[in-house]
């Protein structure tokens, strides 16, 4: 995946490349910077024929110096070869001698539209009487706006469930749906997906079930699953199979969500619909971030499982062009054979396209890797060769949950704004913000004030009766003095000079002279949720300026209240300030700021 010129922009800081080729503390270099890069891109060339010869790993250790005819010259000492077994893998040379997957080449993956949005589906696995997991997609789908008319029940002796016709079988399916959703024990899935793929009855399915891939001893029940799919796919049916061993998706657009948690243990996000397409392999990771982001509401959540059919890929692939996404949210256990590959020229097609891939790959270590391929049965592969590879390609790539989860709050709040430069006006309440924000700018630095500004400023002290405590300075410690118009006013003034390019407002909300708390009658006069609370003053200033600007509330869950309103807001909210200012750097210096 590295090309020529990404190569040579890596050497230029290499350490190595700098002894050999720059005359690194004054030593005489000894080889052509072009020589080293050639003989690294003579290896990436012969990648793909050692892989199409069945060899998995090749390195040569050491590579030393000798003087040659003509100079210096680099000659291999030793190498070591690790073969892979090709064939195993799925894999095959095509009539280049580049390694090909051959299961995935045969799927029909255009179908990934009818899975995304489809007009019609059916459910198998739904109980009568019970909320079982088949009653809840059911009723998900129902209240989702999925059109009855065409949503189907397979259900043995019952016309009817929840105002859906019940089918007693799969060959009686009135039509071919564009979605299947089975959610039967394991051990029943290879037969159901026999029976859709030779009486033809789906476009796509997606299977809930688990026990498949990931569980030992399921080899048999794989392989003949695998046998009806791919005897169906040559005469030209099979479905397209999202799963198993997971939640399913969640489209807005397709009027549906499989994901079978109640609305009372899972409230979906409302409103206005994101730019954002959340992937993941984990079902888990996917709605534990729905419930940790309630004021975002993604276009699509689209879980994989053990991508037994559609990978990460081939949803980066599909959805790269969608021109309604702009947030790609990807998290990765393990890819299977050459899907990484796709998975990277994927992200550099969105991220070409100014758009923004947060990338964060699990299974990083022995125990994590094991733990993946229980899970979802998923190869972990190197991690710092995939973190670096997906960087190069432009993606925001997390070292931790917590930066993943700052990365969807950011690029999706600030979607659309752009940094102009990298002046950041900075305002708070508490002394030791001002100097964690002073202490972590990154590449920022601290904006300076027109004199206009500093007179506002002033004007707004006095009026706040203040002045005799608080000077002008960036950043601008207000105090706890400050009540929630003379707050808004301030950095609505910082933000707004015109030698601003950016802000961070923190609010420490413990001061009385703010309005910070959830209402409780009994106890005070407070109400975050008022038009004329901090939450709301800042909201209007995120409508009313394309500045691009963060708020930092460092404090206990007693002001969860207040963060979530002001995220409902649209303000991206941090519960520290390096924290907001590690990611507002990140931000500032990705395709989608520029």
């Amino acid at each position: 995946m590295t090309d020529g010129r990404t190569l040579r922009t890596l050497l230029q800081g290499n350490v190595v490349h700098g002894l050999l080729c720059a005359g690194l503390r004054g030593t005489t270099p000894v080889l052509e910077s072009e020589a080293l890069a050639s003989a690294i891109e003579r290896f990436l060339a012969a990648s793909d024929a050692l892989a199409a010869a069945g060899i998995g790993e090749f390195e040569v250790n050491p590579m030393v110096l000798a003087r040659g005819s003509e100079g210096y010259e680099l000659v291999a000492l030793d190498c070591l070869v690790t073969l892979s077994n090709f064939a195993a893998s799925g894999l095959a040379p095509d009539s280049d001698g580049r390694p090909v997957n051959k299961a995935q080449a045969a799927r029909p993956v255009a179908n990934i539209a009818r899975i995304l949005e489809p007009r019609s589906a059916a459910v198998i696995g739904v109980s009568e009487k019970g909320m079982n997991n088949g009653r809840i997609i059911l009723r998900n789908l129902i209240e989702n706006g999925f059109d009855t008319s065409r949503l189907y029940v397979i259900k043995p002796g019952l016309d009817a469930i929840d105002g859906c016709r019940c089918v007693p079988d799969v060959a009686s399916l009135p039509e071919k749906v564009d979605l299947f959703v089975l959610v039967v024990p394991a051990a029943s899935t290879p037969a159901t997906l026999e029976q859709i793929a030779v009486h033809d009855k789906a476009w796509s399915v997606i299977v809930i079930p688990g026990g498949l891939e990931e569980k030992a001893g399921s080899q048999s029940i794989v392989s003949h699953m695998r046998k009806a799919l791919e005897e169906a796919r040559s005469q030209g049916k099979g479905p397209l199979i999202n799963g198993g061993n997971c939640l399913g998706i969640r489209s807005v657009p397709g009027k549906y969500n499989t994901l079978f948690i109640p609305e009372h243990k899972l409230p979906m996000p409302k409103g206005v619909v994101a730019p954002l397409a959340v992937i993941s392999q984990s079902g888990a990771f996917a709605i534990c971030r729905i419930s940790k982001h309630p004021s975002i509401n993604p276009k699509y959540t689209i879980t994989c499982g053990n991508q037994m059919d559609l990978t990460i890929g081939d949803y980066l692939d599909f959805l790269a062009d969608d021109p309604d996404l702009r947030i790609y949210a990807v998290y990765v256990e393990g890819f299977k054979p050459l899907d990484g590959e796709k998975a990277l020229a994927a992200c550099r097609r969105i991220t070409a396209a100014g758009k923004t891939v947060i990338f964060y790959r699990a299974g990083r270590t022995q125990a994590g890797a094991g733990a993946a391929a229980s899970h979802t049965a998923s190869i972990a592969g190197d991690y710092p060769v995939t973190r670096h590879l997906f960087a190069q390609a432009g993606a925001v790539v997390c070292d931790s949950l917590d930066e993943f989860d700052d990365a969807i709050t950011l690029f999706t709040l600030l979607d659309g704004r752009k940094a102009q430069g990298n002046r950041l006006a900075a305002v708070s309440n508490a002394g030791f913000e001002c100097v964690a924000i002073a202490d972590n700018l990154g590449g920022m630095v601290l904006s300076t004030y027109t004199e206009e500004t500093r007179k506002e400023l002033e004007e707004i002290f006095r009026a706040a009766r203040i002045a005799d405590i608080v000077d002008v300075h960036n950043p601008l410690d207000l105090t706890p003095m400050a009540g929630d118009e003379a707050y808004e006013r301030s950095f609505r003034a910082l933000l707004l000079d015109p030698n601003a390019d950016l802000g961070i407002v923190g609010i420490v909300p413990l001061t009385v002279m703010m309005n910070t708390l959830a209402a409780d009658p009994a106890v005070h006069q407070e109400d975050v949720t008022r038009d004329d609370s901090i939450a709301a003053r800042y909201g209007r200033l995120a409508r009313e300026t394309s500045k691009p600007f963060v708020a930092v509330v460092d404090t206990g869950p007693l002001y969860d209240p207040l963060c979530r309103e002001l995220e409902r807001h649209g303000v991206p909210v941090f519960r520290t300030a390096d924290r907001a200012l590690r990611m507002l750097e990140r931000w500032r210096n990705s395709p989608a700021a520029r």
